[in-house]
């Protein structure tokens, strides 16, 4: 899957996204490594050519909230190396907290990226691998893609989409030479809470929180063998497998209360 192949993942400045390129760097012809900030993408890209000296780094800074610059990101790399073979759809973020203290315009940020940049750049490099009758998509969802919990509203709401979306995709690519991966991880040692905050106060315990290197091995794995959801971990999956047995009324009563708890904590400044 992984072999002599040109790859892009998006989120790849930090976190799960750099693990994967890091884990993918001694088979990939190419790896185009996208995220907004630069100068993370450029110090990744040395690295990862001191290491292995025939593979090819592009380096593609990119707001995947704009989608005018996605199109034109598609459009260099087109022209640069022909093509993408595998598209690891890893960037996302989100928040934590009450819906209504969140600001606006970041909750329509985590939808644009989380969700619509998803299916425009699935969409923008599915033709050519139909054409060619061969790739592999891998997106990040989260366990959240199938459980929820108050507190995160829109990021649990953008990741049931992926969830969805991933699943019908792969059904309507069977048969194509196109796999369509997702992987569902649980809590991951990455940016994620610095970003998204945490109003709770209580850190996730140890005991079920992954490294990003472990998430991202297994969720590699799981493309390449073809499997159509990846739960990252030990403990945490099967957890979250149980997790997904549990009636939704059930859910309904054990969360009635948090709502009014989070109101009673003090807002973040």
């Amino acid at each position: 899957m992984y072999d002599n192949q040109r790859i892009l993942i998006t989120g790849a400045s930090a976190g799960i996204g750099r693990e994967m390129a890091r884990q993918l760097a001694p088979r990939a012809k190419t790896l185009i490594l996208v995220a907004r900030r630069r100068e993370r993408l450029d110090a990744l890209k040395d690295e990862l050519t001191a290491s292995h000296g025939s593979l090819q780094v592009l380096v593609e800074p990119c707001d995947l909230a704009d989608l005018s610059a996605i199109d034109a990101m598609v459009e260099r790399v087109e022209a640069a190396i022909g093509g993408v073979d595998v598209l690891i759809n890893n960037a996302g973020f989100g928040d934590t907290g009450l819906f209504e203290r969140a600001p606006a315009e970041k909750l329509t940020a985590i939808v644009q990226v989380n969700c619509v940049a998803l299916t425009h750049l699935t969409h923008r490099l599915l033709g050519p691998m139909l054409k060619a009758g061969r790739g592999g998509i891998l997106n990040v969802s989260s366990g959240f893609g199938f459980l929820w919990i108050p507190g995160v509203a829109v990021y649990a709401a953008t990741k049931h989409y992926v969830t969805s979306m991933t699943e019908m995709l792969r059904l309507e690519l069977r048969g194509t030479g196109v796999v369509v991966t997702q992987s569902c991880p649980g809590p991951v040692a990455t940016e994620f809470e610095s970003v998204a905050g945490n109003p709770t106060g209580q850190s996730v315990p140890k005991l079920l929180e992954i490294s990003a290197e472990r998430c991202a091995r297994d969720s590699l794995r799981g493309l390449e063998k073809r499997r159509a959801m990846v739960l990252p971990g030990g403990l945490i999956c099967v957890l979250m497998n149980l997790g997904r047995l549990v009636p939704r009324w059930v859910y309904r009563l054990f969360y009635s209360g948090v709502g009014g708890w989070l109101r009673k904590r003090p807002q973040a400044q």
